[in-house]
């Protein structure tokens, strides 16, 4: 059931990153870039604002620091597009 949750807060957190960005992406993408941004923001984040991400608890402040995460993966991946 864990699992379950964490890859409907990784899509909606994924949702709301591509909106702010501007970047139309399916339902898919939106749960890559998620995970992907809770992934970077537990790695990099969390220890500077001390919070955790969504991978340990779905409350406001994990969400916001996965949600800043999931846009630097979609800002990294724009620049990567543009170079190419």
């Amino acid at each position: 059931m864990n699992i379950l949750i964490y890859l409907v807060a990784a899509a909606a957190i994924g949702w709301v990153a591509s909106e702010i960005m501007k970047d139309r992406a399916n339902l898919l993408i939106n749960i890559v870039v998620g995970v992907v941004g809770a992934f970077l923001a537990g790695y990099f984040l969390s220890p500077i604002f001390k919070v955790g991400t969504i991978n340990d608890a779905v409350n406001i402040p994990t969400m916001l620091v996965t949600l800043l995460g999931a846009i630097i993966v979609i800002a990294i991946v724009h620049l990567l597009r543009r170079r190419v």
